[in-house]
């Protein structure tokens, strides 16, 4: 079942806009959700392909030698060679479990790919050949049990991808989100695909790997390749619904997107033999969301030309002594987790301005210059390096106990060009006031000062997370113009926010605090907070984040990610 758009652009760009009406949330009501969560028909964890060949992967015993500060300086990283110990590596590091949490009877797992409501709606393949030990065509990577699925075998001779590189695809079930979040699940599953990639290419970089999204690439090519438009391997298993194609290469290689032939790719795997029926994750569903295929019929992507934006030339990255992280990067990858409650310590105790928490931590000023640069493209760093388009989110900051930085609401540009346009748009009686410290290349501006802790908590659809931490962010579109002529874009926007969350994630996780992507906020309270007009989609909310020093909920029990396989592959990097 192929979703052909056979809608006119002014239609799509119609329903696009319409369905991000629809599905914000309002001080007065939320956007459409179920009543209440059908335990009895809650989705299966993970999807299955019944009738596959499957490949047990080989498990690192070991930390990676790469070190997570590594993983921003490429040259201090060897390439590896392609084999199915190095793709272990890869899908492990990327979209595998990092660990299991149990509660009473209750057991569930998380993953290195952070997910909405740790729903996980994103699958992925990986398309291959000319690696000893994977046959030559797609497989379905099941990440429970760490294995490869063969759906397609391909037959053919001459080579189709670079040497030494492989594509990795992603797709959506919606209904994985749809079942707890209702209408504005078609976000949550953009937002876990830029997650997603951004994994990606943090577990490439441990391996010496560059990743590229395929901007050119059409959703039918996807569906083709991936399988997903197969309609007899999925009868009334739920559908899977395109998102990315992802081509991973040695990072000494030059950049090789639109390079080689996708089409190619295409016709091989629409003549391959095909194997596996997908499994039903639910045997019933309340209510499917019309809303949701709407959107994703009205934000079908066809073949485009490739994206040709290139990255300025920026700094050199550096981090400085206070925050050195010499952790291997795969602990660090693996022990990364959304803060469930912050230590509010620093808040209450008897110096209303002190800013340590309860065990010494600080978050300084430099440690949030290095976090924004992260966020920057530069090419050859991980993760944005891998699109190809100009930065489109920007970062409302909300600041509540930075050493160094005076509290209140900043704006960070990823695109220095839109500043003029941000002060039109947003209130006249803002500073626009670079912090004194502040790197000359980071526009960084405080807008106003004060404590917008209890601000940023209404906003959030009144989560304290959002206003315990030491500073929570909202990430700001530039909407209108991006999806004007293009409605397929609204996805790429939040596969972007995703992206830099994911970034926020990592390097919290590196000087000690922890992060918690936040889907529930009142979009148009944002807007107006800043002074945007409820008719002025210039810019729009598509994410918030916070940060802080992270309290343990003893009442969870940590268990191994992949003890219950009671497997002894496991290899040494």
């Amino acid at each position: 079942m192929t979703l052909m758009n056979s809608l006119s652009n002014k239609q799509s760009l119609e329903t696009i806009l319409d369905y991000h009406q629809q599905t914000k949330h309002h001080f007065q009501r939320y956007a459409s959700g179920p009543d209440g969560l059908d335990w009895q028909h809650q989705p299966e964890a993970f999807r299955t392909f019944k009738g596959c060949t499957e490949l047990l992967l080989p498990l690192l015993a070991q930390p990676t030698k790469a070190l997570y500060n590594e993983l921003y300086q490429p040259e201090k990283i060897n390439p590896q060679a392609l084999s199915v110990k190095t793709i272990a590596q890869f899908l492990e590091l990327s979209l595998g479990l990092s660990a299991w949490k149990q509660y009473g009877k209750n057991r569930w797992a998380l993953r290195c790919n952070p997910s909405s409501g740790n729903l996980h709606p994103t699958e992925s393949y990986i398309i291959i050949e000319n690696c000893q030990g994977i046959s030559a065509g797609v497989h379905h990577y099941v990440s429970r049990d760490h294995v490869l699925e063969k759906r397609c075998q391909f037959r053919h001779k001459p080579s189709l991808l670079p040497d030494n590189g492989f594509l990795i695809g992603l797709s959506s079930i919606h209904w994985r989100e749809a079942w707890k979040y209702g209408e504005r699940a078609f976000r949550y599953c953009q937002l876990d695909a830029g997650h997603a990639i951004a994994s990606i290419r943090y577990a490439a970089a441990t391996l010496g790997w560059q990743v590229q999204v395929l901007t050119s690439a059409s959703d039918a090519q996807i569906e083709t390749i991936l399988g997903i438009n197969r309609d007899p391997d999925f009868n009334s298993a739920e559908r899977e619904h395109s998102d990315v194609m992802l081509l991973i290469t040695p990072h000494h290689k030059a950049p090789a997107n639109g390079l080689f032939s996708l089409k190619k790719v295409t016709e091989t795997a629409n003549h391959g033999q095909w194997y596996g029926q997908a499994n039903t994750l639910s045997s019933h569903h309340i209510d499917d969301w019309p809303i949701i295929a709407e959107a994703t019929v009205a934000s079908v992507k066809p073949e485009t030309d490739v994206a040709s934006w290139q990255a300025p030339v920026l700094p050199k990255l550096n981090r400085t002594a206070d925050q050195s992280s010499a952790q291997a990067a795969s602990t660090l990858i693996k022990q990364r987790r959304s803060a469930q409650e912050f230590d509010i310590s620093h808040f209450t105790n008897q110096n209303p301005d002190a800013k340590k928490t309860a065990n010494g931590l600080l978050f300084t000023d430099k440690m949030l210059y290095r976090l924004l640069d992260l966020t920057l493209p530069r090419q050859g760093i991980a993760p944005m390096d891998s699109i190809s388009w100009k930065p489109a989110i920007h970062l409302l900051l909300f600041v509540h106990h930075i050493e160094g930085i005076e509290s209140g609401l900043y704006l960070f540009l990823r695109n220095d060009e839109i500043k003029s346009t941000f002060q039109t748009c947003l209130k006249q009686d803002y500073e626009w006031l670079k912090p004194k410290n502040c790197p000359a290349h980071l526009p960084l501006f405080r807008l106003i000062s004060g404590d917008a802790r209890e601000a940023v908590k209404t906003l959030s659809c009144h989560q304290e997370i959002a206003r315990d931490g030491v500073i929570s962010f909202g990430l700001l579109a530039e909407y209108e113009s991006n999806i004007n002529h293009k409605p397929w874009v609204y996805r790429q926007l939040f596969w972007e926010a995703g992206m830099l969350g994911q970034i926020l994630y990592l390097e919290a996780e590196s000087v000690g605090f922890r992060g918690t992507g936040i889907g529930c906020y009142f979009d148009d309270g944002v807007h107006e907070l800043i002074g945007l007009a409820e008719d002025d989609h210039t810019f729009q909310s598509l994410y918030h984040f916070t940060i802080g020093k992270a309290l343990a909920d003893n009442r969870l029990q940590t268990l191994p990610p992949y003890a219950h396989l009671g497997r002894s592959n496991l290899v040494k990097e």
